[in-house]
């Protein structure tokens, strides 16, 4: 309050000075010619509109102008999850979201600031910028940079420009998101299914710094390519080697779309991941819709090459206006042990797998989709887990997974 009742008496005081100022010129000038004088008038008018004191001058000059055109989004995501199992210290292995059973839980705190988007097109040259951050107990596991100094909240953040080349080339360079994965790390609050499916991590990756460029050769058919410090390797590179990454996006029809990736790159010096997968979506219907994701990944290892290979299909049908069922089933094998297995024997991995030399997991989950309002989303949810590794879920193969979630979007 106290900064905005200075602003007329700033301007008055500024316009009283300027006025003074002038009045002493012009008095000293009354011997000057009237060109002169003329000449002395039009240059008091300038310094009056760069003062913003004229009606034509701006008042409230935008000082820094991404600011006023910035926009704020995100959402709050909460929920309480039972695993049938009992595992162990109540830490469910291999579970995305509520790894602790029994737990209310803060799943996410998600805030986005962005720039207006990018206008691609062949014309003209823009520019912008995204940036998200990602707070709760799932940030570990979704920011890559997590135990990275500086970036232990970002889930992603670039700079995007449009080269006004062909039809427009679509630049980023930043910490970018996964092409790999149909499913979004941004968990219930944008998919159907309030926990994430084991695709999600094992045969895909979070998110990684490097640069991409996108180009649309029609409305139906598009191709992005990326350099990235490695598939795992996060916002912050251990070595030089980089992985290579590429996504051909087709639209057969308008209904459908598919999207083809492959990618190659070593993540160290004894262990290199190439692989291609392949995502898909088909509105049937305006209440039924299908998604597929299937993945092949190869781990070359100093013992050779081990494949893991996985399936998922989504199925989702509106019920009612604000109620639609949502199915995911998913099947992913790794019989050598190098993707879902702890490093060596007494470690787990990220998730909490013990180490072991293989095993297959099939996995369903049946997902209510209720929106009371446009901006609220709550899913109860029950999984079936089942694995062929021995108390491969602590103490069981197999368990049923109950709660529910809620998510506020702002």
């Amino acid at each position: 309050m106290k900064l905005k009742r200075l602003i007329p008496i700033g301007n008055t005081f500024c316009l009283g000075a300027i006025m003074a100022t002038g009045i002493h010129h012009l008095g000293a000038a009354e011997a000057a010619s009237s060109e002169d004088l003329k000449a002395r008038v039009v240059a008091l008018e300038e310094l009056l509109k760069k003062e913003g004191i004229t009606p034509g001058a701006e008042k409230n000059p935008k000082f820094v102008s991404a600011m006023s055109d910035m926009s704020v989004s995100g959402f709050v995501t909460a929920s309480y999850f039972y695993d049938t199992s009992n595992p162990p210290g109540g830490t469910s292995p291999g579970y995305l979201w509520n790894r602790q059973s029994g737990s209310f839980d803060l799943n996410k705190v998600k805030l986005t600031v962005a720039s207006p988007a990018v206008e691609h097109s062949g014309d003209k040259f823009d520019a912008g910028y995204r940036a998200s951050l990602m707070f709760g107990q799932d940030a570990p596991i979704v920011n890559s940079g997590s135990g990275v100094t500086g970036f232990s909240a970002v889930r992603e953040a670039y700079v995007e420009m449009n080269l006004p080349i062909g039809t427009g080339v679509d630049v980023k360079a930043g910490e970018l998101i996964s092409l790999l994965n149909y499913e979004s790390g941004d968990g219930g609050a944008a998919n159907d299914n309030f926990s994430q499916g084991y695709q999600w991590f094992y045969t895909g990756n979070g998110p990684a710094a490097g640069v991409q460029a996108g180009y649309s050769f029609t409305d139906k058919v598009d191709l992005k390519v990326r350099v990235q410090n490695g598939v795992y390797a996060g916002p912050v590179d251990n070595n030089g080697a980089k992985t290579f990454m590429g996504a051909l996006g087709i639209k057969p029809v308008d209904n459908v779309w598919l999207s083809y990736v492959g990618f190659f790159g070593r993540e160290s010096a004894g262990l290199y991941v190439d692989g291609a997968s392949m995502l898909g979506g088909w509105k049937v219907t305006d209440k039924f819709n299908i998604g597929t994701e299937l993945d092949y990944f190869n781990f070359g290892t100093v013992t050779g090459d081990h494949p893991v290979y996985s399936a998922g299909g989504w199925f989702s049908y509106g019920l009612t206006d604000t109620v639609s069922a949502a199915l995911r089933a998913e099947y992913i094998t790794d019989q050598d042990g190098v993707d879902m297995s702890g490093s060596e024997p007494g470690k787990t991995d990220p998730l909490g797998f013990a180490f072991n030399n293989g095993q297959d997991i099939y996995s369903f989950a049946l997902t209510l989709n209720i929106k009371p309002a446009a901006n609220v989303k709550i899913q109860p949810e029950v999984r079936y887990d089942h694995t062929t590794l021995k108390d491969g879920f602590g103490k069981e193969e197999n368990r049923v997974l109950l709660g529910m979630g809620v998510s506020y979007l702002f």
